[in-house]
């Protein structure tokens, strides 16, 4: 259903991504997690990457809202970063927000994406009789329509555009998550556990 030639395209991907803070760029060109990546964006790579030769406007990542999910954002983040860097600062890289639930009473339903907007709906609706809510747990428990409804129609989805507006920090940010070092990642991870739901991407 989201496939249609005329505006957009969907390249599923699956398995374990490659962490490339931790590998040379001659292995993530053979890659076979990176390659249909490389190649349907059609700009290559690294310092051969060229932004006109980009075959979409809008790169847009689609993800469970789980901590899986968080994770294979920020691999395919680091990836755009090291490799694809002119993706990000020409504003090209945006984030699918999947809905956490669905809420429905009689005809009305609504999809929010966090447990502080569902409290808020329960609230506007608590007169009425009965009200379901469903929790996604993945993007896999959704139906086609719903899908199509809140990720990838053009209309009604909600992305989020990523902005590189401290390359520094963000430098400093993906070797940290990234790479070898653990106690760093750990020390960061403790620091932002509270805010990290704050996150302006």
């Amino acid at each position: 259903m989201g496939r249609d030639r005329k505006f957009q395209a969907i390249l599923p991907l699956w398995g374990k991504m490659l962490n490339v803070e931790k590998t040379r760029l001659e292995k993530v060109l053979a890659n076979e997690k990176m390659q249909p990546i490389i190649q349907a964006l059609g700009a290559s790579v690294g310092n051969d990457f060229d932004v006109e030769k980009l075959r979409y406007h809008k790169i847009i990542i689609m993800a469970d809202a789980d901590v899986d999910g968080s994770h294979i954002r920020t691999l395919l983040l680091t990836f755009f970063f090291r490799y694809m860097q002119p993706l990000i600062e020409n504003g090209h890289v945006y984030l699918a927000m999947p809905p956490l639930f669905k809420i429905s009473a009689g005809k009305k339903t609504a999809y929010v994406y966090d447990e502080k907007e569902r409290d808020i709906l329960l609230e506007e609706w608590g007169e009425e009789e009965k009200i379901n809510i469903q929790r996604y747990k993945g993007l896999g428990e959704m139906n086609p329509e719903q899908l199509w409804q809140t990720t990838m129609n053009p209309e009604t989805r909600n992305i989020k555009q990523v902005k590189l507006e401290d390359f520094v920090a963000a430098d400093e940010m993906f070797t940290t998550l990234m790479g070898e070092e653990v106690p760093p990642r750990r020390k960061f991870i403790e620091d932002n556990a509270l805010s990290v739901v704050n996150l302006d991407v």
